[in-house]
């Protein structure tokens, strides 16, 4: 009989901090200190009146902007009624679902890229309807990837109702959760109208919304009127929103890792505060979609490996306040699926599961989010698969240390034939499905290809095969004719195509 000791600790899981719970909190001070002191620019009257009836203060007027400064009060009151944990379901209710709250991660794709890579042609090209379609549909053939973002901005259509048509090429192709993005409060009604569709009305959609809507504040420290505009809306219609600034450390942010952490949190606690003051539980994620200014190239790098730190930084920071976390990962600044991709996405992979991250997006990123890839995004489903069994970790108790099978065996024999091999090694024996384990021979066998041709093939067979189509044609057509009323509205501005870059 084995003796039980006391005081046992156990890691089900490997654990990665980037911060200690002092540095946290400096952090966390400091961005008060910033909005309370330097404050922030709102361009939007009816956000700042809205924050000045409250309590901040309101200085420096122009005709449609104010700097606002927030005691930090107005944040302790916030964070009293944001809710800990918000909930996203896909269209298919009982099979898809994510429940974003402290260490539940979820990965998804990024959006509105200008430029796609065929995987037909392997030409980089301007994205369409059917590129934005497909992706969703990978979305829902990929079993790691949780919910989906269009990797695409539809460029066949109007420049203002292009959000619209995304949506629908999302709709059609999965029944996942979806995070979108919005033109403008217009467009974000739209999208709503049609979700109340795909769902069955209003008093549906407040039990099971199916979309949490992108939401980009502008650093430094500003706050634009389209963004104030979609988050009061979101407020007003229970709409779960992601509020993450984008800032870059050496250019629009200090060069310091910690001072563009202070800076990303002050900006984030604005979107805090003012969907509170709206609408106490108000459903909200935030992030920092933080990275460092290659100042050689002035890009901005998603490869980099002070995306992966600010990434998990800030997951520690939000994990702290308790407040669900938008993070960055599967994405690249290579061209193409190449060995730079595959390098970069499976370091911010890494990274983003074993911090804890909840909603990890921008699988499927090239360019620094110019370019979308279908085989990023599959390479990228496996890669989080085998991060998955990392963090199942090494269970450690009577049975694992397997003491009577070693004794079965004895020395120099071999465990295929026992029972405790065939009953446990699927389970703990991690088997890839594109990575080659073959010998040379068997390798040559099977055609000798690279693993970028086995991944371009696994991403033509999921959009070759014929599907029953997840929306009805009555359904189809009342959602189609939402965007093309939108584009009678919009019919005489054309799409600028170097709008795109």
């Amino acid at each position: 009989m084995q003796v039980k000791k006391t005081n046992y600790l156990v890691n089900r899981t490997p654990t990665f901090e980037v911060l200690t719970q002092e540095e946290i909190e400096a952090i966390y001070y400091a961005a008060l200190t910033v909005l309370s002191e330097t404050g922030v620019r709102v361009y939007n009257k009816e956000g700042y009146e809205l924050l000045g009836a409250h309590g901040a203060t309101v200085e420096d007027r122009e005709e449609n902007s104010a700097l606002v400064k927030l005691p930090p009060e107005m944040v302790d009151i916030a964070l009293s009624t944001l809710p800990r944990k918000v909930v996203i379901y896909g269209a298919d209710h009982e099979k898809y679902k994510m429940e974003l709250f402290k260490n539940q991660i979820y990965f998804g794709a990024g959006s509105d890229t200008p430029f796609t890579i065929d995987p037909y042609t392997a030409e980089r090209r301007r994205a369409t309807y059917k590129d934005v379609k497909n992706f969703a549909r990978l979305a829902q053939a990929l079993p790691n990837l949780d919910f989906h973002m269009s990797l695409g901005i539809v460029q066949d259509t109007a420049v203002g109702t292009y959000d619209r048509w995304q949506y629908l090429a999302m709709l059609e192709g999965t029944s996942k959760p979806i995070n979108i993005t919005a033109v403008d409060k217009d467009g974000l009604k739209d999208q709503l109208e049609m979700a109340y569709i795909r769902v069955g009305g209003e008093k549906e959609w407040l039990k099971t919304p199916i979309f949490s809507l992108y939401i980009e504040p502008v650093s430094p420290l500003s706050h634009s009127v389209e963004v104030i505009d979609k988050l009061l809306f979101c407020a007003d219609h229970r709409i779960p929103f992601v509020y993450t600034p984008c800032p870059l450390a050496g250019a629009t942010a200090p060069a310091t890792l910690a001072g563009t952490a202070v800076q990303a949190l002050t900006e984030s606690l604005l979107g805090i505060v003012l969907s509170q003051l709206r609408r106490p539980g108000t459903p909200l994620i935030i992030g920092g979609l933080m990275s460092a200014m290659d100042m050689r190239t002035a890009v901005y790098s998603y490869g980099s490996p002070e995306m992966a730190l600010l990434s998990a930084a800030y997951t520690q920071i939000t994990k702290w306040l308790g407040v669900p976390e938008y993070e960055t990962a599967g994405c690249s600044d290579a061209k193409m699926y190449d060995e730079q991709a595959a390098m970069e996405a499976t370091m911010n992979i890494a990274a983003a599961a074993l911090v804890g991250g909840n909603m990890i997006h921008d699988v499927g990123y090239l360019e620094q989010g110019l370019t979308s890839s279908a085989e990023m995004m599959v390479a990228a489903d496996e890669i989080i698969d085998m991060v998955k069994r990392i963090l199942r970790g090494i269970p450690v108790d009577d049975d694992s240390k397997a003491l009577n099978v070693i004794n079965d065996i004895g020395p120099g024999g071999h465990y295929l034939a026992h029972d405790h091999t065939f009953d446990r090694f699927k389970d703990v024996i991690w088997q890839p499905k594109l990575l080659d384990r073959q010998n040379y021979e068997g390798w040559q066998a099977t055609g000798s290809k690279t693993h970028r041709q086995r991944v371009n093939e696994r991403v033509r067979e999921i959009l070759d095969r014929e599907e029953e189509p997840l929306l009805d044609e009555k359904m189809f057509k009342e959602l189609k004719r939402i965007c093309e009323l939108a584009d009678e509205k919009y019919k005489d501005q054309e799409l600028d195509l170097d709008m795109f870059g």
